[in-house]
């Protein structure tokens, strides 16, 4: 059996034994168990477990940011779609029965089209931690929480993709109207007795949510990983490693 292959074998029998304990509610102490069995007793080093669990995460990260990106990904969701802010959803039923009905809703729906252009931005950020991730990082992550790679990402690429998502959700924002949705509002709205209709910062709501929502999305494609590897996983590995056998 060649290298590459035993280390794809090796890492399917690692990940279905995260479905085995994870039903059996053993996470904790297990899968670092597992991957020293498997070390022992395939004589895989360290490389090529990290190298499979890289893989992984790859695949659930790609998900993610796939699935946030298409066309309605946080708007039709209801998990991530991206609500009206506090101050206009305090008056929102006054101007939809002030006729404004249709304003509110692409307003609401221009702020969701921002997110989904801005998405993309995330997957080269999780590439390079992933790229980064050392044993240990690895080691943490299979012997952690149920969410711990998505704490992992969230630690390693939240504020350099808050940075890079504010200019761009700036930019969507103006292509798709939200700010002039919002300033139709404002206009309407002025002869009732509202203050403060435009004192949210836009451009870091949209932002905030977006980024809310794209970790929502990477915890669902980590639980994936970790519960159900043959239908997310295996699939995926097998092609990168195929060839070698």
């Amino acid at each position: 059996m060649s290298r590459r292959k035993a280390a794809y074998c090796a890492v399917v029998s690692l990940l279905l034994a995260m479905t085995v304990f994870a039903c059996q509610g053993g996470m904790d102490g297990v899968l670092g168990q597992v991957a020293r069995e498997l070390q022992a007793s395939q004589g895989l080093g360290q490389s090529d477990i990290v190298a499979g669990l890289k893989e992984a995460l790859r695949v659930g990260t790609e998900n993610a940011v796939d699935v946030t990106s298409k066309l309605n990904g946080y708007y039709s969701n209801p998990e991530i779609k991206i609500p009206l802010p506090e101050n206009v959803r305090k008056v929102e039923n006054v101007l939809r029965m002030a006729g404004l009905g249709q304003q509110v809703t692409s307003f609401e729906q221009s702020m969701n089209r921002a997110a989904e252009r801005a998405a993309p931005e995330a997957k080269a950020l999780f590439v390079g931690a992933i790229k980064q991730m050392t044993f240990a990082d690895a080691k943490k992550i299979l012997n952690g929480r149920e969410n711990e790679a998505t704490l992992f990402f969230k630690d390693k690429t939240y504020h350099a993709l808050g940075q890079r998502f504010q200019p761009l959700v700036h930019d969507a924002m103006a292509e798709v109207g939200v700010t002039r949705y919002y300033q139709t509002l404002e206009d309407k709205i002025r002869v009732l007795p509202v203050k403060g209709l435009m004192d949210v910062d836009l451009d870091q709501y949209v932002t905030d949510k977006a980024l809310d929502g794209l970790f929502v999305m990477l915890a669902q494609e980590e639980a994936k990983i970790r519960t159900d590897p043959a239908a997310r996983v295996t699939d995926i590995l097998k092609k990168v490693f195929g060839s070698q056998r």
